[in-house]
């Protein structure tokens, strides 16, 4: 049972009512992620999420940890590019308690100066882990080229050049101007009371700022053809990302896209696993998977492979592409693909921390809640023609983004195929 309610500063409660379960797990979600930053303060609020587990007036950074963990249960945080969460969980009766420590991390975090100089290390040692990894990179190189030069191209840890210009007086504004009550939903799912989770809130919601949420720079898009970037680097593998431009989650192509791209990539069965996994032997992984934010999506396949199998892998990753826009799938592997992403859903809202996940992002992304029944509907309404319509709309040359990090130095017969498609 969903439940929800806005306070009179803005700042709403939803609950999952779960009461056969033993936990409960609470989050904090805010509006806000890397998208809504200028250039400027490029990783801010992924250093915020940090600093908040750094110490309180209250706690320290290891009681922190240590008030979760010693209720037997767990603390953590993530940022997106849309979205902020510090989430944690523990047992049903232990709620209060967590609530206690998410706001006062949220409210009373100290940002301390030692701690700030610290963490700034932290993140920038992150982000040399992750230009370590091929797999990581390439989807970052992607990014920049399906959005070049917009926060949304940009890494959400920031760069070690814009790291260097937070200071403690940047990270704190940032925070009292964004981290606001028309931004923040208080998630809370498991064996509990919409009422006692009213109740147990209402000693913190009058120190959270009211303000409006904050505002993103709308994606632009001014490309006209098929755009590739390639990162030269001595590896053993290539990775490879193509990304294809999709639509906002309010597109009502989104159902059809969700589904399409079950068939194309997502699991085992999928045609890019059984052609280029299962028949050819060329990829030990390739997947595919899609985004949606609140203008613009997209959907990007992901292979690492040996570089002498990439120009060949990139022809068979378009035959397949070619196939679902001139001929729309079977009413069987429709049926498949529908009963995979259902079930899947289903599966994943047996626990408290994807209820509290399905109800965060439900709320910030569209301001209400989608009940499961009424999402499996709207996938049981999609036809195999809509599914062929949505891979007319989006599998064009002028949507698609090529990224590889390899050992080629040229990209020229890349090029051409991709100016084939």
């Amino acid at each position: 049972m969903y439940h929800l309610s806005q306070l009179e500063n803005g700042l709403r409660v939803v609950t999952a009512e779960m009461p056969h379960m033993a936990s409960v797990s609470v989050g904090l979600w805010i509006g806000i992620g890397s998208r809504y930053e200028p250039l400027e303060l490029n990783g801010v609020s992924h250093f915020i999420e940090h600093m908040v587990f750094k110490g309180t007036k209250r706690r320290s950074a290891k009681e922190i940890s240590q008030t979760i963990e010693g209720l037997g249960g767990y603390l953590n945080a993530f940022t997106g590019e849309e979205t902020t969460c510090f989430y944690c969980r523990a047992g049903h009766e232990r709620f209060e308690e967590l609530l206690d420590v998410l706001m006062d991390m949220l409210l009373h975090s100290e940002f301390a100066p030692e701690e700030i100089e610290k963490e700034r290390r932290v993140i920038k040692e992150e982000i040399a882990m992750y230009l370590d990894e091929p797999q990581h990179h390439v989807q970052e190189l992607l990014n920049a080229t399906l959005w070049p030069r917009q926060p949304l191209g940009r890494p959400i840890t920031g760069t070690k050049e814009t790291l260097e210009a937070l200071s403690r007086d940047k990270l704190v504004r940032y925070l009292r101007q964004n981290y606001v009550s028309g931004s923040t939903v208080v998630v809370v799912a498991g064996r509990i009371k919409h009422r006692e989770v009213l109740r147990a809130f209402a000693r913190y919601a009058r120190h959270v700022g009211a303000a409006a949420p904050p505002q993103f720079v709308p994606a632009r898009n001014g490309q006209t053809g098929p755009c590739i970037c390639l990162f030269t680097k001595d590896t053993e593998q290539t990775q490879i990302a193509l990304g294809i431009r999709g639509c906002s989650r309010h597109d009502q192509l989104r159902y059809a896209l969700r589904l399409l791209n079950t068939i194309l990539g997502e699991n085992m069965s999928s045609r890019l696993f059984q052609v280029i996994r299962e028949s050819r032997g060329l990829a030990y992984s390739i997947y595919s998977s899609p985004s949606f934010f609140h203008d613009t999506g997209d959907l990007v396949i992901s292979a690492g492979l040996e570089t002498d199998n990439v120009t060949k892998t990139l022809r068979l990753i378009l035959r397949e592409l070619r196939r679902l826009f001139e001929s729309p799938p079977g009413a069987a592997e429709l049926r498949r693909a529908r009963d995979y992403v259902i079930g899947q859903m289903e599966l994943s809202l047996e626990s408290t921390d994807n209820q509290m996940n399905w109800l965060g992002e439900q709320l910030l992304g569209y301001g209400r809640i989608f009940r499961p029944a009424e999402i499996k509907r709207r996938l049981c309404e999609v036809t195999t023609g809509e599914i062929r319509a949505a891979a007319r709309v989006f599998f064009r040359p002028e949507r698609l983004n090529l990224a590889l990090v390899t050992p080629l130095k040229s990209e020229r017969e890349l090029a051409k195929i991709l100016r084939r498609f």
